[in-house]
């Protein structure tokens, strides 16, 4: 087996302490859950893999990107559930 050579780290240690390897990462033609979305966020987050390379490699917009990364800021993980949209996605009103 042949590992393809790049700049780019192959692990990158979390802030709960897991590990995530490029082999982690979800096929490019997944059906996107809560975890997968998850793992793009934290591949992207801690390095394992760019931006560009998550847009292209999954075929996501950026609007779609930003919107997963918004969710898991302010929401956490649980917000990147499809039946959490109404409740953590409902725009805020302000006062």
């Amino acid at each position: 087996m042949y590992v393809k050579k790049t700049s780019s780290p192959r692990t990158v240690t979390l802030a709960d302490g897991s590990i995530l390897t490029i082999a982690d990462l979800p096929p490019s033609t997944t059906r996107w859950v809560a975890r997968r979305k998850e793992i793009v966020i934290n591949a992207v987050t801690y390095g394992l893999i760019s931006r560009d390379e998550a847009l292209r490699r999954y075929d996501l917009t950026d609007e779609e990107f930003d919107a997963w990364l918004t969710a898991v800021r302010q929401h956490g993980p649980r917000a990147l559930k499809v039946t959490s949209l109404q409740r953590f996605r409902q725009p805020q009103i302000e006062n």
